[in-house]
């Protein structure tokens, strides 16, 4: 199959993809957080392509995509008080609610779940894409699953060209993490992913809200990046936390052995201490004063550390406030969890 790379300012290319999704099949978007593999939500064998084409385990429910409030309507069988509040402060916005499904949404995407997923991009292309297929879209990332998340269309044809039908570029995602996923299905609202949207920013039109503990042995994740190990590039990816001059010193320490030992090895730091590292590649996510440009650098970075060929990669820890929750959130899942204290 061959891959159509289209221009999102391209007319004509754009409306062949819209009419693609519509009739089954699949088209890589952007959005504000990361690029999308999209397939039309009411097409159960559209969306069966979305697992084949990355390789994910069909009970990894997916995120349905709306242009509009009308799709949600269709999609649910009710809208609660406190998901209509985050509906009017969030959307269009990182911000994923999960409700309980109507019929009409299959199974497939739910993962035999009685919730479904849905959220508003906040991308211009993304909108206009849903609006003119005339469907609502079901995509998880458009990437090969378990790897980094794509935030250019460069990302996305690395892992799925010959896969899918079109790959939209409408340039770099701006936040650059998933969407926050929120259940709003109880009585509290629960944080099943952390994201764009944060903690602290929920709570303040909510109050009080919960953060999900997911157990190692889930059977049926409740929302995508919960179950599976997500987010890793190619190396290893260890984490050093501690106090700064702490951290950089054993990190320096575990670069000087692992170099003995003949591998290549890459370090990511913040921008204040990228100077400090000794390794074969040094990558800086951005200043710990702007947690924001970390989150939106994050994945390309660790692709580049996939590019560069290294064997094993150290990381620093970043703080996890606000969208930090995020930011150490997939590098824990990155990491599979493998955390040296200094």
């Amino acid at each position: 199959m061959k891959t159509r790379i289209i221009n999102a300012d391209d007319e004509d290319g754009f409306n062949k993809a819209a009419a693609a999704i519509k009739n089954g099949k699949l088209v890589a978007f952007p959005t504000e957080t990361v690029y999308g593999l999209g397939a039309n939500a009411f097409d159960s064998r559209a969306v069966e392509r979305i697992f084949e084409a990355k390789g994910r385990p069909n009970d990894n429910p997916l995120i349905v995509h709306i242009s509009n409030i009308d799709y949600l309507n269709n999609l649910v069988i009710e809208i609660p008080s406190n998901a209509k509040k985050l509906i009017e402060n969030f959307w269009p916005g990182p911000l994923t609610l999960v409700l309980k499904k109507s019929g009409m949404v299959p199974d497939i995407i739910t993962a035999g779940l009685d919730t479904v997923a849905v959220r508003m991009p906040d991308n211009p292309v993304a909108l206009k894409l849903i609006e003119t297929s005339g469907v609502p879209v079901a995509a998880p990332s458009a990437n090969l699953s378990g790897k980094p998340s794509p935030t250019s269309a460069m990302h996305v044809a690395k892992d799925l060209a010959g896969k899918i039908e079109y790959i939209i570029d409408g340039g770099i995602c701006s936040v650059g993490v998933e969407s926050t996923v929120l259940d709003v299905t109880g009585h509290i609202p629960i944080i099943l992913r952390p994201g764009g949207i944060t903690y602290e920013m929920i709570e303040e039109v909510l109050g009080k809200v919960d953060v999900d503990r997911p157990s190692k042995n889930m059977e049926k994740p409740r929302s995508p990046g919960m179950k599976y190990r997500h987010y890793s590039p190619e190396a290893d990816i260890i984490l050093v936390e501690g106090e700064k001059s702490k951290v950089v010193a054993e990190i320096n320490k575990l670069v000087s052995s692992a170099q003995e030992k003949k591998l290549k090895v890459g370090v990511l730091s913040s921008e204040e201490n990228c100077r400090l590292y000794k390794a074969d590649v040094v990558l800086s996510a951005g200043s710990v004063n702007m947690p924001e440009k970390i989150a939106s650098n994050l994945y390309d970075c660790l692709r580049k550390f996939d590019d560069l060929k290294v064997d094993i990669i150290y990381s620093e820890t970043f703080d996890e406030n606000g969208i930090g929750s995020a930011i150490m959130n997939r590098l824990k899942k990155a990491s599979a969890e493998k955390i040296i204290k200094a």
